[in-house]
């Protein structure tokens, strides 16, 4: 397309428009990965736009324990699943059959869906929050841009029932709607708290818990630490590798498992990261095999989060079943969660913290055993049963 000239704008002479960014070579040409699977006389419609981690351990526990129709697209790209799920599954989803509840996450765009698909509208509709987008740390504020956090807005309204994950992660949604509905320049619409607010409930996300070995073998020398997250900057990766090479300059001995799935976009500290602590790293990286991490976890004494967005942390409760002694923030979710015992209040007392456990390791281990978390209460064989209740299957 011949771009357009625009006069009298000085230096910015020419004018692109959205197609004309597109390059030929992308059109048509990205292969497609999604799941489609009907059960036998299928009673839930699961939909789940953002198919991996959390999101798909709990759709892969519903899916064992139910009959189904689900449609799902890969993790990848989140801000594009957000965007345009609705339109993606809307030809994904076949004709209705026995189906009587729809079962999603809160990334899809559950009015555009049904607005598209009016069929669906007589399903029972369920939406699961895994986080929320109101309090989600943004790098750059681009024109006080609320899409996402409107569209889980939109999504409550025409939701029947809304299960948050925490009650960190429900209180952070219904009160900040006010304040995110007076981003709106005008029109704003009203008594929206009193319309979602009552829809709202709590249900701790189902934690599988693995068999451990009936004792933990630990080293009693040398402090072994574990970072069992995403190489993402909502978990703060920096905090914790500058941590650690703080550590190594004051001569402390450590060994460290980095853990955690990681993207194109990686912070370039991880490589920094990686030479400088060459003797102290066992790990660095995704482990594919379950059983490999949960030994990992096993053999480790401090599991470590550096998080600035948390709702519930999955991988810390596995880190804390599993034997080690959890060190996280005092802010979001994980108060609701952990003892003060557990909770560092900013970079300096987490590298306090662990300076002490470097000295003596004994210390972890003897600071684990008198922490008394019921974990029953995160378990999936508690939890299940309260899920598949709300399905309306038991």
């Amino acid at each position: 397309m011949e771009r357009r000239k625009q006069n009298n704008v000085g230096a910015c002479s020419t004018l692109v428009t959205l197609v004309d960014s597109i390059r030929a070579e992308e059109d048509d040409k990205v292969p497609i990965k999604m799941k489609k699977f009907v059960t036998k006389c299928p009673k839930i419609l699961f939909i789940e736009p953002f198919y991996g981690g959390s999101h798909k351990q709990l759709i892969d526990l519903l899916l064992n324990n139910t009959s189904h129709t689900f449609i799902s697209c890969t993790a990848k790209k989140w801000p594009w699943r957000a965007r345009c799920s609705g339109l993606i599954c809307s030809q994904l989803i076949p004709e209705l059959t026995t189906e009587e509840i729809l079962f999603c996450s809160s990334v899809l765009n559950l009015p555009e869906l049904l607005g598209l698909r009016p069929d669906l509208n007589k399903l029972k509709k369920i939406v699961y929050f895994h986080e929320n987008q109101f309090i989600f740390p943004i790098r750059q504020i681009k024109g006080r841009d609320i899409q996402f956090a409107y569209n889980q807005i939109t999504t409550c309204l025409a939701a029947d029932q809304v299960i948050f994950n925490s009650n960190f992660n429900k209180d952070s949604f219904l009160g900040n709607l006010k304040k995110i509905i007076k981003m709106l320049p005008d029109y704003r619409p009203k008594n929206l708290l009193d319309k979602i607010s009552p829809k709202c409930m709590v249900l701790y996300f189902p934690v599988s818990f693995p068999e451990l070995p009936s004792e933990k073998q630990l080293d009693e020398n040398e402090l072994h630490i574990v970072w069992p997250h995403r190489w993402e900057f909502d978990k703060d990766p920096e905090l914790f590798l500058e941590t650690l090479m703080e550590l190594k300059k004051d001569k402390y001995s450590f060994k460290v498992h980095i853990l955690g799935e990681n993207f194109e976009d990686v912070s370039a500290t991880f490589g920094i990261a990686k030479e400088i602590l060459k003797a102290n790293i066992l790990t660095f990286g995704f482990v594919q095999s379950k059983k490999e991490y949960y030994d990992i976890l096993n053999s480790s004494h401090v599991a470590i989060s550096t998080a600035i967005h948390e709702f519930f942390g999955v991988s810390m409760m596995e880190s804390y079943y599993c034997g080690c002694f959890p060190l996280v923030p005092n802010d979001l979710v994980y108060p609701e969660i952990y003892p003060k015992e557990c909770l560092y209040k900013d970079p300096a007392d987490l590298l306090k913290k662990l300076r002490k456990y470097c000295k003596n390791p004994k210390d972890a281990i003897k600071a684990r055993s008198k922490l008394k978390i019921d974990v029953q209460q995160y378990s999936g064989d508690t939890l299940l049963p309260e899920y598949l209740k709300l399905l309306h299957l038991n």
